[in-house]
């Protein structure tokens, strides 16, 4: 098996890196100048003690992100935050957050999660950060950020007595309380407006927080009007969503449309027993995820180098505690695949057996 130094030296040609929880993706357009690269870090999960007490192995998974995308050369165009970058969405937290991330030597572009809105819908995040929803382009490529994470207004404003309620019944992972995530149709119509004038040929890269899809509404890991803006999204050629949330590895294709996740920097989630009983909305799982080890701060966490070409998805997964992963798109199947576990990569094992 190849070792870690191995794989980061071959999968990153130049890149340097470590062995910290960062994605790294590249849209190739053939000379080294019209390339875009950016860096992918997401779920921080920030939470505080007491005062300027947070818990270590949340903001250690953070620290050492940002301090290796500072490392990569070329540098990055850009970095994305994927969203949670709070756990219950407090202003100690969330200034926290932005601090680490101040850090960083390239430009962050941020996407809302459900921790950082539900505590006061999003106003101090949006105080440090920006716009919950915007896009913009560089060298070519139109990049959207979607805030995927809102409900219905009678859960999100009648039902709870308190902000600090609403956010401890969202935040659970596992809560009838819950409710079900959406981009909404205000945003909807904006997205329609904003790719109104966007050429069909034009690659397009879209940031969510949810998966834009509806893999296991139990764990809401679901996006209710997924379908929705699926078919905004249907007449472009090139389409790749990225999302974190799930704290996994993901890899799906819906028509034109590939899923991809992003690893987390706080703790992984392992797949629920109950995607056996989901099979019509599941997407392909390549590597089971333990559960994080308490006393290990980084165990199944990881990070992952993404080449986007000509707008088709090839993943390189480096994982703590589990094997190395590509997942690759297969031109001639029209779909991402798992370059290990595909059929004919068992067929070819079978052989060498």
């Amino acid at each position: 098996m190849t070792n870690r130094r191995n794989f980061i030296k071959a999968a990153t040609s130049g890149l340097i890196a470590g062995v910290l929880p960062v994605s790294v993706v590249k849209l190739a357009f053939g000379s080294s100048d019209q390339d875009v690269t950016f860096a992918y870090i997401s779920d921080s999960h920030i939470q505080q003690i007491k005062g300027n007490k947070f818990v270590r192995n949340w903001d250690q998974g953070l620290k050492k992100a940002v301090a290796e995308a500072n490392l990569l050369d070329p540098k990055p165009d850009f970095v994305i935050f994927g969203g949670d970058l709070a756990q219950l969405g407090s202003k100690p937290e969330l200034d926290h957050g932005a601090e680490l991330l101040s850090a960083l030597n390239s430009k962050p572009y941020m996407v809302m999660g459900e921790h950082d809105y539900y505590l006061d819908l999003g106003d101090y995040w949006s105080d440090l950060f920006g716009d919950k929803y915007y896009s913009f382009d560089v060298k070519g490529v139109h990049f959207v950020v979607l805030n995927s994470i809102l409900t219905y207004d009678e859960w999100t404003y009648d039902r709870w007595e308190s902000g600090e309620r609403r956010m401890n019944e969202m935040a659970g992972l596992d809560n009838p309380n819950g409710s079900p995530f959406m981009v909404g149709e205000r945003q909807r119509k904006w997205l329609a407006k904003d790719l109104a004038n966007v050429s069909h040929d034009t690659p397009v890269v879209v940031f969510s927080h949810s998966p834009i899809q509806k893999i296991y509404k139990g764990w809401n890991f679901w996006t209710e009007d997924a379908e929705e803006v699926q078919a905004i999204l249907a007449p472009f050629n090139k389409v790749n969503v990225m999302y974190g949330h799930v704290h996994q590895i993901q890899y799906n294709q819906i028509g034109n449309i590939a899923f991809n996740s992003v690893m987390a920097t706080a703790w992984p989630w392992p797949y629920p027993s109950s995607y056996a009983q989901a099979e019509s909305h599941m997407p392909v799982m390549t590597v089971e995820m333990n559960r994080a080890d308490p006393f290990n701060e980084r165990d199944a966490t990881g990070w992952q180098l993404v080449d986007v070409h000509s707008g088709r998805v090839d993943v390189n997964f480096n994982l703590y505690g589990n094997s190395n992963r590509r997942v690759k798109f297969n031109e001639k199947k029209g779909h991402p695949e798992d370059v290990q576990h595909s059929p004919h990569a068992r067929t070819e094992a079978q052989k060498h057996y």
